[in-house]
This record gives C-alpha cells, structure tokens and sequence, in this order.
C-alpha cells in the first residue's frame, strides 16, 4: 500500500475521496453503465437502500450517484453504481477501463427505512434511471423475500432500448413471487408489451392499501401523477416514498444546493414519505 493511500485511508475525513479500483464495467444502454467498485482490503461500503456516493475523476470533478447494488450483495468491498453519460464527469468514468482509479466518498444521506417495510406488501414505482437506485432496495427486499408480502414493480421507460437491467427484469418478470408490469412510451417494432405512461399498468394490478408501502424513484415530472394514482389508491401518506438524490451536490450539507426550504435533502434525505414533504411546493 502506498504512503499517499494510506494516508487517505487512515484521515477519515468525510472530504477526502478513498481510492476504489473498477473490478468490472458493464453497458446498459448508449448512455448507461454500470461500474463495479472495490474499496481498499478491510474496507466495506456499509450503505443502505437509497444512499449514495460522491465519485470523483482525479483532475475532472466530482459527481453524486446513487448506489445500485443491494448490501446483500456487496461483499469484499464491492459495490456497484450506474453512471448516466450527462456530463465531464461522467463521461470521463465512462472513459475508464477495468482497473482504473476514481475516488468514492460516502456513503451518504438517509436511505429507506427496510425495517419499516417487513410484513407489508410493496409497490416499487422506477421511471427511467429511477431503477438504478432502486434496484438496491429491490433486490434487498427479495433476498428476504420471506420476510416481505406481495411484491409488485411496475416499471416505465422511454423506449425499449432505454430499459436498464434488461436481465434481471426478465428474471423477475418469469418469477412467480413477483408482479413485475414493464411500459414504454415509444415502442419499437419488436415491443409486444404495455405502450403508454408508467400510470398506465396501475389498473393492471390490484392494490390492498391498509398493508402496503409505495416506493417511487424517477424522473420529477412523474412523481406528481404517480402520487395521485397511489392516494387514489387510498395508500396512506407516511408509506409513500420517494428519493429526492437529482438534487445532491457536496453530500455533506455545506454548498445548500440540495436544500428545501429547511430541509438538507443530502442529510435528511434523499429518501423521504409524502407525509414528510408534502408542506414542500418545490418537492414535487
């Protein structure tokens, strides 16, 4: 080990980056990749469903992602992120080959509360990169199946080249445990499934609202109609649930770029229920 990582290592410090080597990248889409990251020897991430990292590119910049794998399946110090080529940061990981250095700070922010979950149903609302995050929770949620009721994803994308994890939604869609409803808005000619908004596969599922929790990650233009669909529901304010991680900067509370009036979305968040920021005009 080198003096200069040692040095990052034994500091600390919530803003020094620690240096994570890419074990393995994988692409998704034209604009999406996944990066599996492993920390230093003795070193675990430790996060829960719905944290996130600050990724940073020695002489680039730093950027907020969110965390794509489960910790129930993070060992050894791996982890994994989906990066959106959107800017020089991201482009410059997307650049990167297997064994190249980046630096990780984190992790960071309030996940969701999983305890909470146990004995419920659960409705995983993803939108577009919204699946990224809560692929975390997903999959944390069905290595514990047991402890879980009904579990229903419905999932929308723009179109059928921009459906992420298109494996796994396959494999959830063949299981029998699972009610997993996939929608694009622009099909091709090969799309055999549902066409139209993400609101449209909600009459294809039948909801029990007194035992159920929501959970919905996407794009902000979605999170006003989903909501309207899951109170029309009857599904209870303080189990719906919703990450706010579009809006992270330093992670760390200092640059206010996350802020909601009082709130430091990077601390007290990016997960939240609707009973928690409904007061708030600029949440949704």
């Amino acid at each position: 080990m080198t003096t200069l990582l040692k040095e990052t290592l034994d500091s600390q410090s919530i803003y020094m980056p620690t240096p994570a080597r890419i074990v393995d990248t994988v692409e998704l889409t034209d604009l999406e990749k996944v990066f599996k990251l492993k920390l230093p020897s003795g070193f675990e991430l430790n996060h829960r469903p719905g944290q996130f990292v600050q990724i940073s590119v020695l002489g680039i910049g730093e950027a907020p992602i969110s965390i794509c794998s489960s910790p129930s399946r993070s060992t050894g110090g791996t982890f994994e992120i989906c990066v959106r080529r959107v800017g020089n940061v991201t482009n410059a990981m997307h650049a990167l080959k297997p064994g190249a250095l980046i630096g990780v700070r984190g992790p960071f922010g309030r996940g969701f509360p999983i305890e909470r979950f146990r004995g419920k149903d659960i409705l995983f609302v993803p939108g577009g990169l919204g699946l990224a995050p809560l692929r975390s929770l997903i999959n944390e949620v069905l290595d514990e199946r047991g402890k879980y009721g009904r579990i229903i994803i419905l999932y929308g994308s723009r179109s059928p080249k921009d459906l992420l994890f298109q494996a796994e939604l396959k494999e959830w869609q063949r299981r029998a445990d699972i009610e997993c409803h996939v929608t694009v808005d622009r099909p091709d000619e090969n799309w055999t499934g549902n066409v139209g908004v993400i609101t449209t596969l909600f009459p294809k599922v039948t909801i029990h609202p007194r035992n159920m929790v929501s959970v919905v990650v996407g794009p902000p233009v979605m999170y006003r109609y989903v909501l309207m669909e899951l109170l029309g529901k009857g599904i209870a304010e303080g189990n719906i649930w919703f990450s706010f991680e579009r809006r992270m900067k330093c992670g760390v509370g200092k640059c206010g770029h996350c802020q909601m009036h009082h709130i430091y979305t990077c601390q007290e968040g990016p997960a939240f229920s609707y009973a928690e920021i409904k007061h708030l005009e600029e949440a949704l």
